[in-house]
C-alpha cells in the first residue's frame, strides 16, 4: 500500500457516528486507501443504510461499557469522532440536549479509548466555535466566540479533547468544518435525507421534490445582504480525516485545523447557480433571520495545508451542486424501485457524476 503508515500491516481506524453524513464518506476514503474500518453508531440519528460495504459495524452508542467489551483486545491505530448534534437552530432551542451529546458523550468515549489503548484521535469539530468574525477569512488563532448553544457545546469539547491529550498523552487533530455539501462521485453516499443546509435543499428544489427556496434574513452587512460561508465537498474533508489519523500515526503533533477552501459564496449565488443546473426553475421567497445564524463564514486554511498531505480536489461550487443535486437523483430512483414504479417527474443518472 502506497504510504503505508504502517509498514505493511493493514491498519485499523475506529469511527463514531458513522452511519452519518460526513462520518459515511469518511469511512469510504478510509477503505479507498486501504484500511480497515470498525464503524459504531446507535442509529439514533444515522442511517443504517449509509454504512459503506466494507466497514465492520458495530450498532452500539459509543458511551456504553458494551461498547468496550466488543472491542477489548484489538489493536485498534487511531479514532475519528463524529458522533454529534448538528444543526444550529435546533441548538438554540435544545441546549441540554447538544451539551450532552456534544461534549459529555466525547468525555464518555475518550475514557472508553484510554482503556481501549487507542494512541491518537482526530475529532470532529466546527467553524461555528468562532462566531461572527468580520469579513476576513479566520485562521486558527482568531477569537473563539459562538453563537450559538452548538458552537459553545463544540468548544467546550475541543478544550476538554485538550485537557485530556495533555493528561493521558494521546495525539490528536480537531478539525473545524466550515460548510460542508455534495455528494460522493460515484453515487454511494450523500447528504441524509433529513438534512436542512443551503445546498441540500436548493438540491431538493432542484429535482422538483421541494416547492420553494426560502431565504432566511437579506439584511445582513454583505454585497448581496445574504450571508456567505465557506463549501466544502464532502469528499475532500473526508480525505482531510485520512490525511489528519496518517499524520498522527506517523508520529505528528496535536493540532487544530479548519477545514475550508478559503472562499466563500453567498445564499443567493448558491440559489442563482442552483437555478442554472436546475431541471426545472424553483421559487424563491424571503423569509426572516435565523437565530444563531453568523454573518460571514470562510476559512483561512492555510494552516491545514502546511501540516497535512492533502490538497483539495473538488474546489467548485457548480461541481458541488452537481452532486448534490446527482444523489437527489440516486434518492429518487431508490424510491421509485422500492415502490415499484418508474421516477416520476424526473430521470434517474445511470452515470456516475465526476467533480
Amino acid at each position: 500500500m502506497a504510504n503505508d503508515p504502517m509498514g505493511g500491516k493493514t491498519p485499523t481506524v475506529l469511527l463514531t457516528g458513522v452511519a452519518g453524513y460526513i462520518g459515511s464518506h469518511t469511512a469510504l476514503a478510509f477503505l479507498d486507501a486501504g484500511w480497515h474500518v470498525i464503524g459504531v453508531d446507535d442509529l439514533s440519528t444515522g442511517s443504517r443504510s449509509a454504512v459503506p460495504e466494507g466497514v465492520e459495524f458495530i450498532e452500539e452508542d459509543c458511551r456504553s461499557a458494551a461498547l468496550r467489551n466488543r472491542l477489548a483486545g484489538r489493536k485498534i491505530d487511531a479514532a475519528v469522532h463524529f458522533a454529534a448534534l448538528i444543526r444550529v437552530d435546533q441548538s438554540v432551542s435544545q441546549p441540554v440536549e447538544y451539551y450532552e451529546a456534544n461534549f459529555c458523550m466525547l468525555g464518555h468515549f475518550l475514557k472508553s479509548a484510554q482503556v481501549l489503548g487507542i494512541p491518537a484521535i482526530v475529532f470532529s469539530s466546527t467553524a461555528a466555535v468562532y462566531g461572527d468574525q468580520g469579513d476576513a477569512a479566520i485562521s486558527e488563532t482568531a477569537p473563539t466566540l459562538p453563537s450559538s448553544p452548538y458552537g459553545r457545546s463544540k468548544l467546550a469539547a475541543e478544550w476538554m479533547l485538550s485537557d485530556f491529550c495533555k493528561a493521558s498523552g494521546m495525539r490528536h487533530v480537531t478539525l473545524r468544518y466550515f460548510n460542508v455539501a455534495g455528494g460522493d462521485g460515484e453515487g454511494r453516499a450523500g447528504p441524509r435525507a433529513d438534512a436542512t443546509h443551503l445546498i441540500k435543499v436548493v438540491s431538493e428544489a432542484a429535482t422538483g421534490q421541494r416547492d420553494l427556496v426560502r431565504i432566511n434574513g437579506d439584511d445582513y452587512d454583505t454585497p448581496d445582504g445574504t450571508c456567505v460561508r465557506d463549501y466544502i465537498h464532502v469528499s475532500d474533508l473526508a480525505d482531510v480525516h485520512v490525511a489528519a489519523v496518517k499524520h498522527l500515526v506517523n508520529g505528528g503533533k496535536s493540532v487544530t485545523l479548519n477545514c475550508g477552501y478559503g472562499h466563500g459564496f453567498s445564499v443567493r449565488e448558491v440559489i442563482e447557480r442552483a437555478l442554472a443546473l436546475s431541471d426545472r426553475p424553483f421559487p424563491v421567497e424571503l423569509g426572516e433571520r435565523r437565530p444563531g445564524d453568523t454573518v460571514f463564514v470562510v476559512a483561512d486554511n492555510a494552516k491545514l495545508l502546511r501540516t497535512l498531505d492533502w490538497r483539495p480536489q473538488h474546489d467548485d461550487l457548480d461541481g458541488i451542486l452537481r452532486s448534490a443535486i446527482e444523489w437527489e437523483h440516486v434518492l429518487i430512483a431508490r424510491r421509485a424501485a422500492e415502490q415499484g414504479a418508474a421516477p416520476s417527474g424526473t430521470k434517474a443518472r445511470k452515470q456516475p457524476l465526476r467533480t
